[in-house]
């Protein structure tokens, strides 16, 4: 008998409906501050949020800030240890809010109870006190539906009860057309809507649920992004002014007096495009371009471009004793990151902001690099367009020398992709891109072709030998080259020159101490070779004989010009063609 009547009492319990949950009070929702960021060029950034939380009369804080954290990255915690926090839960809860009333009907469902005169749209006129309106709460109708059924609303009926000297007259809110109160009007009107909130529930221990509870919680997520770019002032004698700015673009919450870590490095997030199922939104708000994958300048600053990184890898013996003076430097080196600090930032979202970040001088030397490249074979060249090929021949034909400046970085961080604005002592020279720079490397800056620096390039075939090469069956002429590059200087002061020129072939003789090698195909990654027109395929492809038994040579000469003098750079090569 006691079991049978155990067993009814569970089936009593469970036969019950579960009512919905109370909408909560708009006051006890709180926003969890953010005190600092880290943030990544490519648009994630690290968030941390902390602060001392109002709790609800359950003891529980709710927050409606909810992140859309990368998979992983999602931590809340207690900073009272004798309040550990024992879970988090997000989801949709409805919530009763205050607004002011904008409508009639708002107008009347703010003063119920009030006196008032009513016009109705026919004309006829009485006094009423508003009596109430008919609603369907959101616990009867989820009593009343089919179980699994989605959250609801309540439901308000389009009828309003107003009570007059003949009884309670049920009229159409439609059918009013205006209404005189005849003491106060509230003019604030409650009702509720869906948000999405997050619950923090503390174990508060023997003492009871206290009124307040520091908390704080991190994640990785899209929406603030920092692009850099310097301006490089140059004095003319070896000394080059470096400012870095950073310009903040916020589209992930208002910051308010945040600490911001500006990080420069490439740093790998695993499960990035994979969010954290914290993360409850249905419709997710798109970022601006600045944040996409594809974007161009998401691209063009991503210090994980390899085709930017030239000369990264070179060392120079760089004096690093005497440190570069510098104002606001970072606070260090994390791991394979570096950190600037910036203290006290203000962004509401949306917004963006531009700050200096540090500025430094660097030694730099002036360089007048001259880059020939080989012109492809004619089974290449004839792949290319019209535009491609009037580039190439250009490069190919009148080649200029350039004017660079090399810039030793003995500052204590690196130096980070982004657009640099060189100024001289005139004036703006141009902008060129600096590249990443680790600290006692060097970083080579373009700034303008030296027209007081011409050239003149002469080559001629001096002669061929049939059948030279018998490959696979196949019978090869040896064709013999020889060129010259000649250059003079216009300028008042010794110039330093970099040459190089390539050629399909082998060089057979180099004067005025230049030197040879042969490129490593299979690894080729210097632009100057094939200039930006994705010739591989062509040159990897097993059908072409040019590729069966040539190779590709580089020729460099590093020599200074004294100002007046002219040199002649000679070289000899041959190749096998058939």
């Amino acid at each position: 008998m006691k079991r049978y009547a155990v067993y009814s009492l569970v089936l009593t319990c469970l036969a019950q409906p579960v009512l919905a949950q109370e909408a909560v009070p708009l006051g006890d929702i709180v926003r969890m501050p953010v005190r600092e960021i880290t943030v990544f060029k490519d648009g994630h950034s690290f968030v941390l949020h902390e602060g001392e939380m109002a709790s609800n009369a359950s003891g529980d804080i709710l927050l409606d800030h909810l992140p859309r954290p990368v998979m992983g990255t999602f931590w809340p915690y207690s900073v009272d240890k004798k309040r550990p926090l024992k879970s988090v839960t997000a989801g949709r809860r409805r919530v009763r809010v205050e607004k002011t009333a904008l409508t009639l009907h708002e107008l009347l469902r703010a003063n119920v109870g009030a006196d008032v005169a009513v016009t109705q749209t026919s004309g006829e006129k009485y006094a009423a006190t508003i009596e109430g309106f008919l609603v369907r709460t959101a616990q009867e109708i989820e009593a009343t539906s089919k179980p699994d059924s989605p959250m609801v609303l309540p439901r308000e009926g389009k009828v309003i009860l107003l009570k007059t000297s003949e009884g309670t007259r049920v009229v159409a809110l439609d059918a009013i057309r205006d209404v005189v109160f005849r003491d106060k009007v509230t003019k604030t009107v409650s009702h509720e809507e869906f948000r999405d909130l997050m619950t923090l529930r503390l174990d508060w221990g023997a003492g009871g649920a206290q009124k307040s509870a520091k908390v704080g919680m991190v994640y990785l997520q899209k929406g603030i992004r920092w692009i850099p770019s310097y301006r490089v002032t140059i004095d003319g004698r070896g000394t080059a002014k470096v400012e870095l700015k950073a310009t903040l673009l916020n589209e992930l919450t208002d910051l308010e007096n945040v600490t911001a870590h500006l990080v420069i490095g490439v740093p790998s997030f695993a499960f990035k495009d994979s969010i954290d199922p914290i993360a409850v939104q249905k419709v997710v708000a798109q970022l601006s371009r600045h944040f996409q994958d594809g974007s161009r300048t998401r691209y063009a600053m991503s210090n994980a471009i390899m085709t930017q990184t030239m000369r990264m890898g070179e060392y120079r013996g760089v004096n690093r004793a005497a440190p570069s003076s510098a104002t606001d430097m970072p606070s260090g080196r994390n791991e394979d990151l570096f950190l600037f600090t910036l203290q006290g930032i203000t962004l509401k979202k949306g917004e963006r902001m531009v700050i200096p970040v540090a500025t430094f001088q660097l030694p730099y030397e002036d360089i007048f690099k001259l880059s020939v490249p080989m012109l492809p074979p004619a089974e290449v060249r004839r792949h290319l367009n019209n535009q491609q090929r009037k580039d190439l021949a250009r490069l190919f034909h009148l080649p200029k020398v350039m004017h660079t400046i090399r810039l030793e970085n003995n500052s204590n961080v690196p130096l980070t992709t982004a657009p640099a604005l060189i100024i001289g002592r005139d004036g703006l020279i141009g902008q060129g891109m600096m590249t990443y720079t680790s600290i006692g490397s060097t970083i080579d800056l373009e700034l303008t072709a030296a027209i007081d620096v011409p050239v003149t390039k002469h080559e001629s075939e001096t002669g061929r030998t049939p059948d030279a090469m018998t490959w696979h069956g196949n019978r090869y002429s040896r064709v013999r080259l020889k060129g010259s590059l000649q250059l003079r200087n216009h300028k008042d002061a010794p110039v330093k020159l970099e040459v190089t020129r390539h050629v399909l072939g082998q060089v057979s003789k180099i004067d005025n101490k230049g030197l040879a090698e042969q490129v490593n195909m299979l690894e080729r990654d210097d632009p100057a070779t094939w200039p930006g027109y994705g010739y591989s395929g062509y040159w990897y492809s097993g059908s072409y004989w040019w590729n069966q038994v040539n190779s590709i040579s580089r020729v460099t000469w590093n020599l200074t010009l004294e100002a007046g003098k002219d040199v002649t750079l000679g070289y000899e090569w041959e190749y096998y063609w058939r």
